[in-house]
């Protein structure tokens, strides 16, 4: 059994669940699966090692049912319930889900009264104008229909979260040109920075406003709205009412549909919480609430009529006997009790960061010298900087010779003997070959200050073989962290079947680091993996795996993926000052 099969497993209980409530089935039990699809979808570790050592059946949310579903799964590798909810319904409505704005309820209502069993049908009944007659549909949703088709058929899928927050500052550079908005904020999985986004939300207030309807300085909602669906970079409107726009934006990289809402002043903390998400946080934000007698909604938190908050979020967390959740943490993966106890962690911040792990120069692949990646690091603030350009076997990179490493560790040496302000690090990224070794012998490695393990071939080799070779190479003494330890490339490359709870145990008994590579394009470890270090007591490293100046200003992903991970200042390497960074890299070394 495989980590793989988590996703898959988590993705037939999604699919169930997406077919009951196309069917009208009971709501409690399509909740139910949906919990069980997110449950199992962010375990670190595979249901089946859990099955057999009996900890699924203590999870929460796994009752007697789901466990024997997740049982015949690992039996099977199918479950007779999904299959058999599959074979009700034509294979190709499902499609139909694909579309944005388009969910279970709907495709139900295309089904029964249009017999519309995929896209093509569809698309067929709204040239024929009958999408609009169907009851709760109109004019209004059949033309978002079939523009959420020709948005699936252009665009790619999910974005990086680097292109979605390029995409939301170009926006909000260009709202804050208009007078009237004093607050603009990005919301959605964006703020909560969520590795991959499917379109970007942002929420504007116009400040108070006298009468309702009316902004700052004589703007109105609909004004604001119109300004933004008439910006330059707008390729397509795809909705403008009085108080949001839907749009798809030309950005330097992929098309993006942006959401624009207008808040009144009075809502906008509610607005926020609410549009921040996640679904399951707020779910049991509004189960605290009802269990209060408050109501919780996007306009505030009100008892009967009476609002008891609303302008700002820490008041509705107030309110509900909860301390203010970071957005980060917003994923209902324990946040909630944390936060009724008062022990949320003080989670890692950038400011926290001393300096940098993970940097190539011109002497591989990179494209600026030692002394230009110095300088700037110590733009950045930066006490350090590593530069680990590659070892010999990377031949694609220009990978370093032992001879070649030699002399850079003595041209480091006398750099820093003129640098002032910033010390630079002498390390190497090592290959680890096939069979667990290093590229480089120890005699060499001891000469370094940090050396970043890192797998860079084979990666689709069986589990137990790529396992090995990640053991194998903490057991050095002379490695410092394993880099980008799953050598995933987001929306590229699939993770390598790597048993990561027997590396984070590894590294946690040889005292070795595990990095967050910083680059947005691969964010490894993810969130879900840095929790599972953080409590095993596994330092992290984060690294930028810069191969310029520019990629340094990539550190602030990877401290937002340590963070959702709960990683505090303490859990993170980086945040040492030198002096103490270098008793710890002792520790390990003989």
């Amino acid at each position: 059994m495989r980590v793989m099969s988590n996703a898959a497993l988590s993705a037939i209980f999604e699919r169930m669940a997406d077919v009951m409530e196309i069917l009208g089935e009971d709501r409690f039990r399509i909740n139910s699966y949906r919990k069980v699809a997110r449950v199992i979808g962010e375990m670190p570790t595979d249901v089946g090692v859990l099955l057999e050592s009996g900890q699924l059946a203590d999870t929460p949310g796994i009752g007697k049912s789901t466990l024997a579903k997740v049982e015949e799964f690992v039996r099977t590798g199918t479950i007779t319930a999904h299959q058999e909810l599959l074979a009700r319904i034509p294979p190709s409505l499902l499609e139909l889900l694909r579309i944005p704005g388009v969910g279970p309820k709907s495709v139900k209502t295309l089904y029964l009264d249009l017999r519309i069993r995929g896209i093509p049908e569809l698309k067929q009944a709204l040239d024929d104008s009958l999408v609009q007659t169907l009851p709760g549909f109109g004019e209004k949703k059949a033309a978002a229909i079939r523009r959420g088709i020709e948005f699936l058929e252009k665009a790619s899928g999910r974005i990086r979260l680097d292109q979605a927050f390029a995409a939301a500052q170009l926006v909000i550079d260009y709202l804050r040109q208009l007078a009237g908005f004093e607050r603009i904020q990005p919301a959605g999985s964006l703020r909560r920075c969520v590795e991959t986004i499917g379109d970007v939300d942002i929420l504007v207030c116009g400040g108070k406003a006298t009468p309702p309807d009316a902004a700052a300085d004589g703007q109105t909602p609909e004004q604001m709205i119109e300004f933004f669906t008439q910006a330059p970079f707008v390729e397509r409107v795809l909705g403008a009412g009085g108080t949001k726009g839907s749009a798809i934006i030309r950005t330097q990289g992929p098309v993006v549909q942006v959401d624009v809402r207008v808040v009144p002043p009075e809502s906008f903390g509610a607005a926020l919480q609410y549009f921040s998400g996640s679904k399951a946080h707020n779910v049991r934000l509004r189960e605290i609430a009802v269990k209060a007698g408050l109501k919780l909604n996007e306009y505030g938190l009100f008892e009967g009529q009476a609002m008891l908050a609303g302008a700002a979020e820490e008041e509705i967390y107030a309110k509900l006997g909860l301390d203010f959740i970071d957005p980060l943490l917003r994923e209902d993966r324990g946040e909630i009790e944390e936060a009724r106890k008062h022990t949320l962690p003080r989670l890692v911040r950038l400011a926290d960061i001393r300096g940098d792990f993970h940097a190539h120069t011109t002497a591989t692949d990179g494209s600026a010298t030692i002394e230009e990646m110095a300088q700037a690091a110590r733009e950045r603030g930066y006490d350090y900087l590593g530069i680990t350009d590659h070892s010999q076997s990377t031949v694609i990179a220009n990978g370093q010779s032992p001879q070649r490493l030699a002399r850079q560790i003595e041209q480091i040496h006398r750099i820093n003997g003129r640098l002032k302000g910033i010390t630079l690090l002498a390390g190497a990224e090592v290959d680890i070959l096939a069979d667990g070794t290093l590229d480089f012998e120890d005699e060499l490695l001891a000469d370094l200050d940090i050396v970043v393990a890192s797998v860079h071939s084979a990666l689709g080799a069986p589990r137990e073989r790529v396992t090995m070779r990640t053991l194998k190479a903490m057991d050095n003494p002379y490695v410092t962290c394993i880099g980008h330890p799953t050598g995933r490339v987001i929306g590229h490359r699939d993770a390598m079947d790597l048993d990561l709870p027997a590396v984070i145990e590894h590294a946690a008994r040889t005292g070795t680091a595990l990095e967050v590579n910083a680059d947005p394009s691969r964010l490894d470890l993810k969130d879900v993996h840095c929790k599972m270090a953080v409590e095993a007591g596994v330092k992290l490293a984060l690294g930028t795996d810069a191969h310029g100046t520019g990629s340094l200003a990539l550190m602030p992903f990877g401290v937002a993926t340590a963070a959702r991970g709960w990683a505090t200042k303490g859990d993170v390497l980086n945040t040492l000052p030198l002096p103490r960074l270098r008793s710890w890299l002792k520790t390990k070394r003989p």
